[in-house]
């Protein structure tokens, strides 16, 4: 049969795939990987969040299905976080709605938002699904160049706007910034709200490095904007935070009607998650929070211990601010070589394997993102097999 399926057509290539496919056949001629690729936080969940699964799993009540918007209890909750963390007062019952992760909260709320005709700005480089969604959703996609920084950014966004047309209907962004770790301040925001305001754009903000920050560094909300909730929402999710990231645990909170289409959208194509899992997420957020500065930390250790390493071999990176990634430019002997290629290089030649940039979009090209997911000593064991290389 000659089957035609337009809208998987659409998707470019997952360059990450072919890495993947090197490092198996790596490991499998007895290669010993480090592998700093993927952003799989590799540590435990806390104990005091398993034991309230364990304990609620037992429960036969527990066992039916549950709510596609999330269990109320669970949005007061992400509420009560919301208040506490950045001073933002949300209604759990109109502006918070659970999600399976925060990227099936993207993917579905582009699916409720737009269609054929439609334009999304979107930063590049970016986290693929920021993209894919929209493509998936039959969008549009306009790149914005974020790698020169926030505010660069924002002037390019304002510009690019201005000559399209039909104009955009939505902007997508995420900061603290995966993959370049780019961080921006409050004002940032607001004049992104002024921007929405004026031109009747829709924004979504993916904040999942909330707490992922480090030298006194506090990354603000978008709901913190003033009038933020009357042009958009915000995606949050326990991955990173809670060490949660194959629970699948995320929230989309902020504008009312966004917020309702998302809901509906959600109750044909879901029952929610299973509620044991939305109960222990109660406990992560109201709980006691010290595991999260715990979290914090260890990403910071293994932050400096990677930057420290990589400049004293010659690979010059910025320690970023924000972020369990390390965003860096391919050393300039390689640079010509692109960003798949280079990591293709530096796996077969020094057992260490990173995401290459191109991967998050062509803004990317001449850098690899580096996830601090392995251990201090295997990071310095990463240096060492990188310094024959350099």
């Amino acid at each position: 049969m000659n089957f035609n399926f337009p809208r998987i057509k659409r998707l470019p290539p997952y360059v990450f795939n072919e890495v993947d496919k090197l490092k198996r056949e790596a490991r499998a001629a007895g290669k010993d990987i480090i592998d700093f690729g993927m952003g799989n936080p590799d540590q435990a969940t806390p104990k005091h969040i398993v034991d309230k699964l364990i304990e609620k799993v037992q429960d036969p009540t527990n066992h039916r299905y549950s709510s596609s918007k999330g269990i109320p209890n669970l949005r007061k909750a992400i509420c009560s976080w919301y208040d506490r963390n950045h001073g933002v007062s949300l209604d759990f019952e109109s502006e918070a709605i659970v999600t399976i992760g925060s990227k099936e909260g993207i993917s579905h709320l582009a699916l409720a938002l737009f269609d054929a005709g439609d334009t999304v700005m979107v930063p590049t480089p970016t986290y693929p699904i920021h993209s894919y969604a929209m493509y998936i959703a039959n969008a549009d996609v306009v790149h914005i160049p974020l790698l020169e920084g926030g505010q660069k950014f924002f002037e390019t966004l304002k510009t690019t706007y201005e000559s399209i047309w039909p104009r955009p209907k939505a902007l997508l962004i995420n900061f603290p910034h995966n993959p370049t770790t780019a961080s921006v301040d409050l004002e940032f925001f607001e004049e992104v709200v002024d921007f929405a305001k004026s031109n009747n754009v829709l924004i979504m903000h993916d904040f999942a490095y909330a707490d992922i920050a480090f030298d006194g560094y506090k990354p603000p909300s978008f709901l913190q904007a003033k009038g933020a909730k009357d042009v958009g929402v915000e995606f949050y999710t326990l991955s990173k935070s809670y060490n949660m990231p194959g629970w699948r645990v995320g929230f989309t909170c902020g504008n009312k009607e966004i917020i309702a289409a998302l809901t509906r959208i959600k109750s044909y194509l879901d029952y929610g998650m299973f509620q044991p899992l939305q109960i222990a997420s109660i406990i992560a957020l109201n709980g006691d929070q010290q595991c999260v500065t715990d979290i914090c930390d260890l990403y910071k250790k293994r932050r400096d211990v990677l930057c420290e390493g990589l400049n004293r071999i010659g690979w010059k990176v910025e320690p970023p601010r924000s972020s369990m990634f390390v965003w860096a430019r391919i050393p300039e002997k390689y640079r010509a070589m692109g960003s798949l290629e280079f990591t293709k290089f530096a796996v077969e030649n020094a057992e260490v394997a990173f995401s290459p940039g191109i991967g998050f979009g062509p803004g990317g090209e001449e850098y690899v993102r580096i996830a601090l997911v392995e251990n201090e000593n295997r990071i310095r064991q990463a240096i060492r097999n990188l310094k024959k290389i350099m």
